[in-house]
């Protein structure tokens, strides 16, 4: 059974009343004003080629940069030829969900090498078939955690702010208490991180490395949670992965993050690919498909669904999530990704990446922007900003350059193994330039 969409006018406007709105108009009243359209300013009378040309003109508005200082959940990294190649061929490329998926076995096989990929990346035990994106695999996680006397969660104040927003959605509508620990020198101390725990805190959610890119101090911040008995949700950049100690290594119950970096291109904002993955304990709380490996009656490899929640598909009243689907093309990207990458590949890639980034900050340093905090970081750090942020950030857009995010009164930097010293030497100059 696929999800419910209203198809008469009635019908959408009682689900409009059923959630408090006036008008579809209304669903849509968090975007800023400056970029909704109601629709395209066309003459009438045009005919195809004319409609095209103008479509293509408004198109061509779109800023491309050739370089990319920015990063903040979605990053820039070069992706190999034979992963489009792969992902593209007929029969992958298609939206067709497999009901009857003992009889899709190339769907099920690539979904059961993408888990397998997932586990080894995170030192997890189980990995479900994905889920929207990263955030929504957060979400999801906080919900895998509750038990019947535990039902809050903690999250540390250095997370994604989108990240952190969808999380408090998903748990206003379930009237769930979200703490927040506020930051020290842009990472989550442990000790304010025990005081904000509770007896009925079920979960704690951490990000490492963290929005300011910062790697937090895992292992401190870990045992103060499983001190009063709460599950630790670690959200993590699986490029990182490839350098520094995995969630299971630091005792983590479940790990999330977005798998964009694996493969994906940044393309104005999507498809994003959320993964999960947890300890063995947990496997039955993992929303969505888990697809696992046996023989069939002539003793052949085979493969099945051998988890999902079915309350999800046939009774939903009972329903803990409503992920009942998997990005499969994405999750095979990725798929493709790491297997052309290969273990040595993604430790390069994310060697390339820190380096490039500590070299990038102590060339700033030496012109003023000065790191923020004293804390390692992976690939993305914050500095000072003597100047004015939107200055710097036009002057760089027309050389080709896309800036680091102005944040708080400075500017949040990124590399990855395409910016390298070359580009980052250009940079420089340009933000010489402006001083």
């Amino acid at each position: 059974m696929g999800s419910y969409i209203p198809s008469t006018y009635e019908e959408r406007l009682a689900m409009l009343k059923e959630m408090g709105l006036s008008s579809e108009e209304d669903l849509f009243a968090a975007l800023p004003e400056s970029i909704r359209i109601k629709g395209l300013d066309l003459p009438e009378g045009l005919s195809e080629v004319e409609v095209g040309r103008r479509i293509k003109a408004m198109a061509e508005k779109n800023k491309v940069f050739k370089t990319i200082f920015r990063g903040t959940g979605a990053y820039n990294h070069y992706i190999p030829t034979i992963v489009k190649t792969v992902t593209s061929k007929e029969e992958f490329l298609t939206a067709y969900t497999p009901y009857q998926a003992e009889i899709s076995q190339g769907v099920l096989q690539s979904i059961f090498e993408y888990q397998t990929q997932i586990c080894e990346l995170t030192g997890m035990d189980v990995s479900n078939a994905s889920v929207y994106d990263g955030a929504v695999a957060a979400a999801e996680a906080v919900f895998m955690c509750q038990e019947r006397k535990r039902k809050g969660v903690v999250v540390a104040g250095t997370v994604n702010p989108q990240v952190l927003k969808v999380i408090e959605t998903y748990c206003e509508s379930r009237d769930v208490e979200v703490t927040l620990v506020e930051a020290e020198d842009y990472a989550v101390n442990p000790e304010k991180l025990a005081a904000a725990l509770k007896d009925d805190t079920a979960a704690v959610y951490i990000e490492s490395p963290n929005y300011y890119g910062v790697l937090e101090d895992m292992e401190a911040l870990i045992e103060k949670a499983h001190g009063i008995g709460a599950k630790v949700i670690m959200g993590v950049n699986p490029i990182s992965l490839g350098l520094l100690k995995t969630p299971g290594e630091f005792g983590a119950d479940i790990a999330v993050g977005e798998g964009q970096p694996l493969g994906l291109s940044i393309a104005f904002g999507g498809p994003y690919l959320g993964f999960m993955a947890c300890k063995q304990e947990m496997m039955r709380k993992l929303p969505g498909r888990i697809v696992g490996e046996t023989e069939d009656h002539d003793g052949r490899r085979a493969f099945v669904l051998t988890l999902q929640a079915r309350e999800q598909h046939i009774r939903r009243e009972k329903a803990s999530s409503n992920i009942c689907s998997n990005e499969a093309l994405c999750a095979m990207t990725a798929s493709v990704y790491m297997a052309a990458m290969g273990p040595q590949g993604l430790k390069e890639v994310a060697m390339a990446s820190a380096s490039n980034a500590h070299y990038l900050a102590e060339k700033l340093g030496e012109l003023g922007l000065k790191v923020k905090s004293d804390k390692p970081f992976f690939h993305e750090f914050l500095t000072d900003l003597p100047i004015d942020g939107k200055k710097l950030e036009d002057h760089l857009a027309s050389k080709g350059m896309l800036s680091g995010l102005p944040l708080e009164g400075g500017m949040l930097w990124c590399c990855t193994e395409l910016t390298g010293r070359e580009e980052i030497d250009e940079l420089i100059e340009a933000i010489k330039e402006v001083l």
